[in-house]
């Protein structure tokens, strides 16, 4: 049985409820809503969040391990010397340009004289850090940016001469300047860092 006050109280409560939600939501603006995804579970629906992928890998045997170190090194040798590679492109085309509208013998030389200088305070410090095997995947890079590989280049601009000697040097540490660059087959696998090296940084 309700009290006489009880009904009163009751419906005191209701309406200080009611007047209270109301001022609550007027203190929002029509902005106020979060937008969260969602999904549909056994009718209901529900906000969610995907988390990242966690992968498991079992113990490596000894030739996925060695074949994991082959991969890393040539992973990390592409993100060192692309950059360069990408510089080199730039230069030599603007090299090639600039050279198409120098008819004149001696010029050239002159020209290609100075833009060796440039090239050498910029690249030689950093270059000669890099290691023999670093230095072959950066000639396949050069190949990859520019058409021509370099042995092509140093025949091109310093002779037949300097060419052959710096391929026999190259020669002499199992490299060669004469390599080339096949995106589809060969090197797909340091196509694969390429694009993700432009992808990370921008390039």
């Amino acid at each position: 049985m309700l009290s006489r006050r009880q009904p009163y109280l009751i419906i005191f409560v209701s309406c200080f409820v009611i007047l209270l939600c109301n001022k609550v939501q007027a203190q929002y603006g029509p902005k106020d809503t979060i937008v969260v995804p969602a999904i549909v579970y056994n009718g209901d629906t529900l906000s969610y969040r995907e988390l990242n992928t966690v992968y498991i890998y079992l113990k490596l045997s000894r030739e996925q391990r060695k074949a994991l170190r082959e991969w890393t090194r040539l992973r990390n040798a592409v993100y060192v010397t692309y950059p360069y590679a990408k510089k080199a492109g730039i230069v030599f085309n603007d090299i090639e340009k600039n050279l198409s509208q120098i008819p004149d013998k001696k010029k050239r030389k002159e020209y290609i004289k100075t833009r060796e200088k440039e090239l050498k305070e910029e690249f030689t410090k950093p270059l000669t850090n890099l290691s023999v095997y670093q230095g072959k995947v950066l000639m396949k890079l050069i190949n990859r940016e520019t058409g021509n590989s370099c042995y092509n280049i140093i025949d091109e601009y310093k002779g037949s001469f300097s060419a052959g000697f710096w391929q026999s040097v190259a020669w002499v540490f199992g490299s060669s300047l004469k390599q080339t660059y096949d995106a589809q087959h060969e090197d797909a696998e340091i196509e694969g860092f390429v694009q993700e090296v432009k992808s990370m940084y921008g390039i």
